[in-house]
């Protein structure tokens, strides 16, 4: 029996306690968000001379800060890189705190339903205050009991679900996610992996897949 049978048997077979969230790609969508940011940054740097695009955005969701560095600036000394990118991670958390992103179809609903269930928690692999400018603009922060993210532990995403599974003595956790990295990390922490197709990422190994984050309520 493959890792992945055995952790679908689990899956059936057990009581979930928890779902464990991505947030890009999996609750919201904030590409033009950080188009914009990285708009701003390039008009105040002569050095960056080349947009970064949409597509170049979108394949950068779930990764770590270190690797989007590379997508967005590769082409700059790697000093100058890291500094144009967190100023455009900052100026994007700005942003986000006053205007949000945009929740994907039924997750307002989707998330307040689930919570009367399962405990909720948030494990992305984004810069601090990405995850509290979600809390504060969606108005769903209530809803989850904890969260952790790369910038906050300088962790892979794998060892922060785990932390998350320790900190909050959870039994029967799932990971919900959209790119193949969030289900490297799933198997990494050894819980079932349920794929959100209709984000960023295709995947091919997952224990469960939705189309739309409301298929959760009957999964």
């Amino acid at each position: 029996m493959s890792s992945n049978d055995e952790k679908s048997d689990s899956m059936k077979n057990k009581e979930i306690d928890a779902i464990i969230f991505d947030l890009d790609g999996t609750l919201w969508n904030t590409v033009d968000n950080c188009l914009k940011a990285t708009s701003f940054v390039k008009e105040e740097h002569s050095d960056i001379t080349r947009d970064v695009t949409k597509e170049q955005i979108e394949s950068a969701m779930g990764k770590t800060s270190d690797e989007i560095v590379n997508i967005y600036y590769g082409y700059l000394p790697r000093e100058k890189g890291e500094e144009y990118a967190n100023e455009a991670f900052n100026k994007n958390v700005d942003n986000l705190l006053k205007e949000g992103g945009t929740l994907y179809p039924n997750t307002r609903d989707t998330i307040i339903k689930l919570s009367k269930k399962y405990k909720l928690y948030i494990v992305s692999n984004c810069v601090k205050g990405y995850i509290e400018s979600f809390f504060n603009t969606s108005g769903l922060k209530d809803y989850f009991s904890d969260y952790e993210s790369y910038g906050n532990t300088l962790l892979s995403k794998g060892e922060n679900i785990k932390f998350v599974i320790e900190r909050n003595n959870l039994k029967n956790p799932i990971y919900v996610g959209d790119t193949k990295g969030d289900m490297e990390a799933s198997n990494y922490a050894g819980i079932p992996f349920v794929y959100a197709a209709y984000g960023f990422g295709k995947v091919d190994g997952f224990d469960y897949k939705i189309d739309d984050i409301s298929e959760l309520l009957n999964l």
